[in-house]
């Protein structure tokens, strides 16, 4: 059969020549090759209450061996060259780590390889089979046989577990080679919210069930992560898993029956004066230590936890964590060495995994000009102000106005109220004499919620142990109340809260680590529960960090400085202050002419770096003109269509939001959705719908009919007028008043001659609708 190639769209080539090639040398759906096989999930975005999600990155085909991807193909017409998708399919293959990519238009494959750095020219027949491009992979890893067979060991699949993503793929296969080649110290790098439990638990597996690993210790510094692994993404450990549990003198012991073993860390280390639990068995008795989020005391040098991993030194070690440290002291990059892999915070947004933010910054006056107390000022609990300017990073800590409380109280209620009250929140404050006054003020100005519940608005830190009774409540997905958190450390880190939609800062913050673990409290998606996004409120201008190179990169390893001794100013609220200086209890002042002064939204950028604001209007405009090359393109893709909503599905699938577009313009309220966007995109004049009606009534369009023809399409143009021409689409619109009056639909389309001629007259009357007058 002789075919014209170049008169044929992509998927007829597709379907025509690139997939018989691929299935002649044995690559089959959905054995070993998946078609438009979507990888992410597509960037979330959201202007005031709506969202709206891009497209995913789409491979046209990915090829597997043994459940592995090994290489993708893009797709072209024949119009374009052989090589035209190529780079498409380089960067595809870049992000799932193959090492090879090809590109097709139908006239054969053109081959690159990552191994060798070179492309290839093949036809249609000489595509690789699975084993040819296996084995290629294969020798390059210089593998010996026992090395090979714990790489190829396969993941665990059962009817409950899901399918790895790409980057936790990544990170199993890289971390499982690593090991497999000798490596004892390994470093995995994954944002909040991203698996790192789930991808701990497929190396687990796969080490154990290739025998490369058969004693293993999982340690974590909180027992409810400890649990919730063991219930959730450990289950299938359960017959050779163990928790280790203390006696009842407070001794863990270790029961050597077990394989795998869940413990906290400092469960291993012994009282004072006591002996080390760990010490029960041999320096070489676990072969495989994970260490979940090592960026904290784990990786420290002087810390007593570092003791577990020392004395087990000739353990592989794998740490994992979402923020890896080079702070003296704490330098987890020196201890574990560079990461395996990193999939950072931005990675997870851009790919529609994680939720992305929206910042507003709030910029209180006193913060911005300080404050310098008169000379021989009392505060509130009558001691005497030391004469010195207080700014930003002393207020909370060394002084406090009562004012400035309220004043951020309110804010905080505000937000609430215009996002939705019922949403989990958490406000960091600057110690927990901070978190129990922000705890009364808000309960006062939500007192109507209160009522319903006394823990609407709760306390939890350190030494509050009826607040933080209330933990596992408030991280429950299912639990309403607490629904507003005041504290200052304790639910920075571990706190696994995935319902979380808004984090108020006003604190401090000095480490990036910190920083990126606060906000990782909130990164989690939850449609199901409306979650679609992380509001930030942040008194402190910590967000500035989101704009640190080193917020979405590894930190560079620090050079030792001399060290300075402070008293902590923590959880148990005592005030900092360099050791030797005197101490007082913080200054209470009442405060005057204090309000926030200005305050910035902002969203992140699209190279994922800057955060900027832009309006929902000025992001409808770039992406319109880039969807549509021109006005006169639009027009015709308007006219040709034969349903309108495709155009507005077809702009939605770019994050376009028309009616967020006309919700931010009060002008356009009015206007017709073709008039929204040719105002928005190319300057265009905007129509009213009423003015378009009244254009084809002027013009005497309706004189060639009569009867009740004509009354059903006057009725039509007002449906229009009113409601848009979406309306004209509804399939149900001849069942309505006023045509229900006029007959039934089969009556009404009887009209026109049948239903050919019904659909030609509203055709006609559409292209009166959007005739320029």
């Amino acid at each position: 059969m002789n075919v014209d190639k170049k008169s044929l769209k992509e998927q007829e080539i597709r379907t025509m020549f690139i997939s018989p090639a691929l299935v002649a040398k044995g690559w089959q759906v959905p054995t070993n090759m998946r078609e438009e096989y979507y990888f992410t999930a597509g960037r979330i975005l959201v202007y005031g209450k709506e969202h709206s999600q891009e497209k995913g990155k789409k491979a046209d085909y990915l090829l597997f061996h043994k459940g592995k991807p090994i290489a993708v193909v893009e797709a072209k017409d024949n119009v374009h060259a052989l090589g035209a998708g190529m780079q498409q399919a380089i960067d595809y293959a870049r992000i799932l780590d193959l090492k090879f990519a090809y590109s097709s238009n139908g006239d054969g494959f053109l081959e690159h390889d990552f191994i060798t750095g070179k492309e290839t020219e093949l036809s249609l027949e000489e595509f690789p089979t699975e084993d040819e491009l296996y084995n290629r992979l294969i020798d390059s890893k210089n593998l010996t046989a026992e090395q090979q067979e714990i790489v190829e060991t396969p993941y665990y699949y059962d009817a409950y577990t899901h399918e790895p993503r790409y980057y936790q793929r990544i990170a199993i296969d890289r971390t499982v080679e690593a090991i497999a080649k000798g490596q004892q110290r390994v470093l995995v790098v994954m944002a909040t919210g991203t698996g790192k439990t789930y991808t701990a638990f497929q190396i687990i597996h796969r080490l154990h069930k290739s025998k490369a690993k058969k004693k293993i210790l999982y340690l974590a510094d909180r027992n409810i992560l400890i649990d919730q692994t063991i219930a959730q993404d450990f289950k299938p450990f359960k017959k050779f898993m163990t928790k280790v549990t203390s006696t009842a003198e407070g001794t863990p012991k270790i029961d050597t029956a077990f394989e795998i073993y869940m413990a906290l860390y400092h469960q291993l280390v012994g009282r004072e004066g006591q002996p080390d639990p760990f010490l029960e068995v041999s320096p070489d008795y676990f072969d495989l230590i994970v260490i979940d989020e090592c960026h904290r005391g784990s990786a420290k040098d002087d810390s007593a936890w570092r003791k577990v991993l020392e004395y087990f030194h000739s353990a592989t070690q794998i740490g994992m964590t979402a923020t890896p440290k080079s702070d003296e002291g704490a330098n987890n990059l020196e201890y574990f060495g560079k990461p395996v892999y990193t999939y950072s915070l931005l990675q997870g947004i851009q790919d529609g995994f994680l939720a992305p933010y929206r910042v507003t910054n709030s910029f209180i006056n006193v913060d911005l000009e300080g404050w310098t107390p008169d000379e021989g000022e009392k505060d509130l609990l009558g001691q005497e102000i030391e004469q010195k300017l207080y700014q930003r990073q002393n207020i909370g800590r060394e002084l406090a106005f009562k004012l400035r409380r309220k004043i951020v109280a309110h804010r905080i209620t505000q937000m609430l109220h215009e996002i939705g009250r019922m949403t989990k929140t958490i406000i960091f404050c600057s110690d927990i004499e901070e978190a129990a006054e922000m705890r009364q003020l808000l309960i006062n100005m939500n007192a109507d919620l209160v009522k319903k519940s006394p823990y609407y608005v709760t306390r939890i830190v350190g030494e509050d142990k009826e607040g933080k009774k209330q933990l596992d409540n408030f991280i429950s997905v299912d639990e309403p109340y607490p629904t507003v958190v005041t504290t200052s450390e304790l639910l920075s880190t571990g706190v696994d809260c995935k319902t979380c939609g808004l984090i108020v800062i006003d604190k401090e913050i000095g480490s990036m680590t910190e920083f990126k673990q606060i906000v990782g409290r909130g990164t989690r998606l939850r449609p199901d529960k409306g979650k679609w996004h992380l509001e930030i409120l942040d008194f402190r201008n910590a967000t500035a960090k989101f704009r640190d190179p080193e917020f979405d990169g590894d930190p560079v390893p620090k050079i030792p400085s001399p060290r300075k001794y402070k008293i902590n100013n923590g959880e148990d609220g005592s005030n900092t202050s360099t050791a030797g200086e005197p101490k007082h209890d913080k200054y209470i002042v009442d405060g005057v002419n204090i309000k926030i002064q200005s305050e910035i939204v902002s969203v992140l950028g699209e190279d994922g770096k800057t955060m900027k604001t832009e309006s929902v209007t000025s992001f409808a405009r770039k992406h319109i003109q880039r969807h549509f090359e021109s006005l006169d393109n639009f027009i015709q893709k308007w006219s040709e269509a034969d349903k309108k909503q495709a155009i507005l599905d077809e702009l939605k699938e770019y994050a376009i939001l028309i009616d967020a577009v006309r919700d931010a313009n009060p002008a356009l309220k009015d206007a017709d959705i073709f008039d929204i966007i040719c105002h928005v995109a190319y300057d265009q004049k905007p129509l009213t719908r009423r003015e378009r009606a009244n254009n084809v009534k002027k013009r005497n369009y309706f004189g060639k009919y009569e009867g009740k023809a004509r009354e059903v399409l006057e009725a039509l143009l007002d449906k229009y007028a009113e409601n848009g021409i979406l309306d004209f689409e509804k399939a149900g619109i001849l069942e309505i008043p006023p045509f229900n009056l006029i007959g039934k639909p089969t009556k009404i389309i009887k009209l026109f001659g049948g239903p050919a001629g019904f659909e030609q007259a509203i055709k006609e009357l559409e292209t009166e609708i959007y005739k320029v007058a």
